[in-house]
């Protein structure tokens, strides 16, 4: 007979170590939207260390931990059904990464837990929690900690804080997770487990979830009840709109002249896109979009109109200059979106806000519609079925001319008029965009790739732009990759062919984070990776001699005999460097090496780099500049002419700038 739980007397329990019962009862849980069922913590990425190796680390070998597509073995005894797959990581803010990759690309309704020592190894996480908050996707963090019972103080790797004895480095992942908890006791783990599970479910309140877990609790033995390893729903709910709020925003919509609306992530993370389609197939209504929520409609859409802001279009940010009613879908309206407050000029414009969280939907001074972005979509577009709204049709001949026109540029950008020539970046993007399908994914994340790409990509699938810019964090690009083939090798199942998967990457963004071509190469994955060597931060260069800075410390260069950086370029190899991880390695020196080392990278089985250096572009291949304002504060008072000119031109564009309330 088994024992009972002192705390429920009659109930049967199981004697584990408080790992052991965290670890079976995250096998057991699962998320539910719309009728379809998935494991919703699939697989634990670790680094060990003495913080988690003798509490997770011996829990996930319990568990059955071995590579798994499926999902996992919660211990003791348990069947396949329930076993917890373990993914080895390189680097633990990677190993967070990953898991945001896996994360979006399952649609928000799966997870990866990442577990780590304490000490450095916790303190990593840092930076890919405030990612995954920031972007509103769910992970699980379980770094360990110091003891709680406290019998040698300090232990190896303890910050000591003089003024209070509970504070530990895991205290730093407090302001970047949406729920933390210690766990110093081995009961306390069932009421925080169980709300660890609730914020990760919820589609307006997720992020990162943090768990700490000192090292002596980890390997302390409970009985725990059986309800705890039941498996659980968690149900990811579609919130509809408020009556009052749908009719308000159905008389905005009615009385608009010239709406604009601006899709954002949560477009995607609602599964909203064919609503969205349907929503503009009866008004007309053209869709601009975020970094976000690019590939809410197909580049070829006629109502889309491309990206929206700084890194916008010329069509999607005049037609929001001029927009007296802007409809924000799922977007959280960041300074890039907005144009530091001076894109929507209209002295008229108002703003409908559509979005699952009240604090967003309430930004702007706008009219809230606070629901589930395609639950709210289908509310509005039966609301305004029988009211017979559509826009003027001379403006959809306006934006629909104007997107053409933007179209000819892009073809300018792209094009490739010398084959034996290097290519500039924005020809490595042409010779892709004619190589990839809806099939392809492209990931990225920082410096000048993410400007180009959201005015020049053409999107062809919901989910083939994955750009991370909520964070734009480098060293994202890598990890978040093996996380998307992840996630869709558990969609297609074992032996199935993956979808292309690409990540982009310039050098110093290489440079941040290369370390995970380690784990494509173990796991043998089809990573498709694209270096373009331009021996610097290309994007901060830019943006600093616009702010009078001169480009200094942005070039990758030898010091010159002033002590600057205008020396030769430093002779780093990047590409030794990745075949040195044991990638695939095609170098391309023309625009036609480069065209054919595309094409074999996509058609391979294995991880695979194409390595590329690129040229300064010039007037006719080079990128459309910025179509609206950023504002980035320049030096007030200079004795630099270049900073002094600068000043000049931040005080005129800061001018136009306004608040909308």
């Amino acid at each position: 007979m088994s024992p009972t739980s002192p705390a429920n007397p009659g109930c049967a329990t199981r004697r584990l170590t408080t790992a052991q019962a965290l670890v079976a009862f995250l096998a057991r849980q699962y998320t539910e939207r719309d009728g379809r069922r998935q494991r919703l913590i699939s697989a634990t990425w670790g680094i060990f260390g003495h913080g988690n190796v003798a509490g997770i680390g011996q829990a996930l070998v319990e568990a059955g931990g071995g590579r798994s597509d499926g999902g996992g073995n919660g211990g003791a005894g348990n069947g396949a059904a329930h076993r917890m797959p373990y993914l080895q990581g390189r680097n633990e803010q990677a190993m967070v990464h990953a898991a945001v990759g896996y994360a979006r690309q399952s649609g928000r309704l799966s997870a990866h837990a990442v577990t780590t020592s304490i000490g450095p190894g916790a303190t990593n996480l840092v930076t890919g929690a405030a990612l995954a908050t920031i972007n509103r996707l769910p992970v699980l963090l379980l770094p360990g900690d110091t003891f709680a019972t406290r019998p040698a103080d300090p232990v190896l790797q303890q910050l000591e804080v003089e003024y209070a004895g509970d504070v530990s480095v895991n205290d730093c992942l407090r302001p970047v997770s949406r729920y933390f908890d210690r766990i110093t006791r081995p009961e306390a783990l069932i009421p925080a487990a169980l709300q660890a599970m609730r914020v990760l479910a919820d589609p307006a309140g997720t992020g990162a979830v943090t768990l700490a877990l000192p090292q002596d609790v980890q390997a302390e033995a409970y009985d725990w009840p059986e309800e705890f390893f039941a498996e659980r729903d968690w149900h990811v709910r579609r919130p509809a709109p408020d009556a009052y709020e749908l009719e308000a925003a159905v008389r905005a919509v009615r009385s608009a002249r010239r709406p604009l609306i601006v899709a954002g992530g949560g477009v995607r993370h609602s599964a909203a896109e064919e609503t969205l389609a349907a929503f503009t197939a009866a008004t007309r209504i053209p869709v601009a979009s975020t970094q976000a929520g690019k590939g809410a409609l197909r580049h070829d859409h006629p109502a889309d109109v491309g990206g929206i802001g700084h890194t916008g279009t010329a069509t999607a940010d005049e037609l929001a200059r001029t927009a007296d009613l802007v409809i924000g879908i799922g977007t959280r309206f960041s300074d890039f979106t907005t144009a530091s407050g001076t894109l929507f000029a209209n002295p008229d414009v108002r703003f409908l806000h559509l979005n699952i969280t009240g604090f967003d939907a309430h930004k702007l001074a706008a009219l809230p519609l606070v629901a589930d972005a395609r639950a709210g979509l289908e509310a509005l577009t039966a609301a305004l079925a029988g009211r017979g709204y559509r826009v003027d049709p001379a403006y959809e001949t306006e934006y629909t001319g104007a997107k053409e026109a933007w179209e000819e540029r892009v073809e300018a950008s792209f094009a490739t008029p010398d084959p034996i020539a290097r290519p500039t970046q924005t020809q490595v993007l042409g010779l892709l965009d004619a190589l990839v399908t809806e099939d392809d994914i492209l990931i990225n994340a920082a410096g000048s790739l993410p400007g180009d790409l959201h005015k020049l990509w053409r999107t062809r699938s919901r989910d083939q732009y994955h750009v991370e810019y909520g964070y734009s964090c480098m060293g994202y690009e890598i990890p978040a990759a093996i996380g998307v083939l992840l996630a869709d090798g558990a969609r297609t199942g074992p032996g199935r062919p993956r979808r292309p998967v690409w990540a982009l990457v310039g050098d110093g963004t290489y440079l941040m984070n290369p370390t995970e071509i380690v784990t494509a190469v173990q796991e043998n994955l089809p990573l498709k990776l694209v270096i373009l060597q331009n021996h610097g931060y290309a994007s901060i260069g830019g943006l600093s001699e616009s702010v009078g800075a001169e480009r200094f410390g942005t070039a990758y260069r030898h010091r010159d005999a002033d002590g600057g950086f205008t020396g030769p370029p430093l002779p780093v190899d990047l590409a030794a460097n990745a075949a040195s991880l044991g990638m695939r390695v095609l170098r391309a020196a023309t625009v036609d090496d480069l065209r054919t080392a595309l094409s074999e990278a996509r058609d391979a089985s294995g991880p695979t780099c194409v390595y590329v250096e690129t040229e300064t572009p010039d007037t006719v291949s080079g990128p459309p500049p910025a179509q609206a304002w950023w504002d980035v504060p320049v030096a007030e008072t200079a004795s630099r002419p270049a900073a002094v000119k600068a000043r000049e031109e931040y005080d005129r564009q800061v001018a136009a700038r306004r608040r909308h309330l």
